[in-house]
């Protein structure tokens, strides 16, 4: 199963960070997702494209989390030579993350 079939996924960027909340779309996934969708998984995701560390902020009050990616987008969108790195477009590429089954609830 994709990330995108069981949540939603907001980004942005700011110079050479990539910011990015993911809010599932049933909050019963929340705990699941905790465990799926590891900051080592979004760094092999991302791979070379994150030369800086990679973090995730479970965000107070809503079940959703925030991952900051450093050293991202080839210094910035407005540095870059690459063809549209913004965060928007890299934001997709996490709603294609394989997160496997989703656990049947018991």
């Amino acid at each position: 199963m994709r990330l995108g079939e069981v949540a939603h996924v907001r980004s942005g960027d700011k110079g050479d960070v990539l910011n990015m909340s993911m809010i599932p779309l049933d909050p019963a996934d929340f705990d699941w997702l905790r465990e799926t969708v590891t900051v080592e998984r979004v760094r092999e995701l991302y791979g070379p494209v994150v030369e800086g560390e990679v973090r995730r902020y479970e965000l107070g009050g809503i079940p959703a989390f925030n991952f900051v990616l450093t050293g991202t987008l080839e210094g910035g969108v407005s540095s870059s030579l690459g063809i549209d790195p913004h965060g928007k477009a890299w934001g997709a590429l996490l709603l294609e993350l394989d997160v496997g089954e989703r656990p049947v609830a018991g």
